[in-house]
């Protein structure tokens, strides 16, 4: 038996709020977390969409349905539909593809206006952490701030450029104080390891669990 690997062109969906006229000052490009889809992911950005900022969430290419019960017609429109960025199955084609996929987006969607003055976020929460990192890694595209939202870095970043790393930009981790996920001993660690590395770095804590938090939208997006 052999493996063999076909680029093929397919339908990828995203959703956008704001507008690019009149050039907006701020860009953010947002990835939602397993199972989740980028519609309902967006609508906790709209508080933010104040006539200055271009809100981009890419859905992410593998959906699949969520919680199936025993019983339920996924023809009669039964079954939640979440989606997936990857799995540990052929990973490295998962990354290549999703990688030039948000930079694909992010192209189509600021091609129209002079981004020069306009401050690029890319945020990313839970699944979504690992996807904004490795896209960060190697966009065509830097960001001026990356957000690590109740998750951390996948084992495989490279953070040995330092200040560098990322493409400069400035690192969040945000993390509720009850986040089942990101746990005290997993933000010790992940923060152990920017330290010695010499990767700059802000945290930022809010009263709550996996989940994103309005003020802390807010205040990231009055920086």
């Amino acid at each position: 038996m052999l493996e063999h690997h076909l680029s093929v062109a397919r339908t990828a969906r995203y959703y956008t709020i704001g507008s690019v006229q009149p050039p907006p000052r701020q860009v953010w490009l947002v990835c939602h977390g397993y199972g989740q889809l980028a519609a309902r992911f967006l609508r906790h950005f709209e508080t933010l969409d104040d006539g200055s900022r271009l809100i981009i969430a890419p859905e992410a290419l593998s959906r699949f349905y969520v919680g199936d019960e025993p019983g339920a017609s996924h023809a009669a429109g039964q079954g939640k539909v979440g989606a997936s960025w990857m799995t540990r199955e052929d990973r490295l084609h998962e990354i290549a593809d999703y990688t030039r996929y948000l930079d694909d987006v992010l192209a189509r969607e600021t091609g129209a206006f002079d981004r020069t003055g306009a401050r690029l976020v890319a945020l990313g929460f839970s699944q979504g952490v690992a996807t904004i990192a490795r896209w960060a890694s190697r966009a065509a595209i830097a960001a001026d701030e990356l957000v690590l939202w109740g998750g951390t870095l996948p084992s495989d970043a490279d953070v040995s450029a330092g200040p560098r790393a990322f493409g400069g930009a400035r690192l969040s981790l945000v993390i509720g104080v009850r986040d089942g996920y990101a746990t005290d001993a997993v933000v010790a660690k992940e923060l152990s390891r920017l330290e010695d590395a010499g990767v700059p770095h802000r945290v930022i804590r809010f009263d709550g669990g996996h989940h994103l938090d309005q003020a802390v939208l807010a205040e990231l997006g009055r920086q």
